[in-house]
């Protein structure tokens, strides 16, 4: 059996809200929104003319972009492909620029060590 305090766990004030003690909610309009997956979101918005509704929204389910337009929904996004440093080199340099500033480097390597064979 409980403790015997009728309102344990309860603090002043609480229970049943109604739109008395709330006040009245805004006005609201619900869109739908569609994923790749075929998942349908309605988040609502304000009826407010200020108020932009967005052309995209994500998927609470699966996390891909919905759009408004149920058959053609927005493509997922590319996931970038992970570059090495070796990669991002490559971008910046030529082979033939590599190959240059490599001979450079052996060069004085070699006089560092005193093997040089030129």
């Amino acid at each position: 059996m409980a403790g015997g305090n009728a309102i344990r766990g309860s603090r002043v004030g609480a229970g049943p809200m109604g739109e008395a003690e709330r006040g009245d909610t805004a006005p609201r309009t619900f869109v739908s929104y569609w994923c790749g997956n075929g998942h349908e979101v309605r988040p609502s918005f304000s009826v407010d003319p200020g108020v932009e509704i967005p052309e995209q929204w994500e998927c609470t389910r699966c996390g891909l972009p919905a759009g408004q337009d149920k058959d053609h929904p927005p493509a997922a996004p590319k996931a970038e492909v992970y570059k090495t440093h070796l990669a991002y080199v490559k971008e910046r340099r030529s082979d033939s620029e590599g190959a240059a500033l490599l001979e450079e480097r052996l060069g004085e390597l070699r006089r560092l060590r005193g093997t040089d064979t030129d």
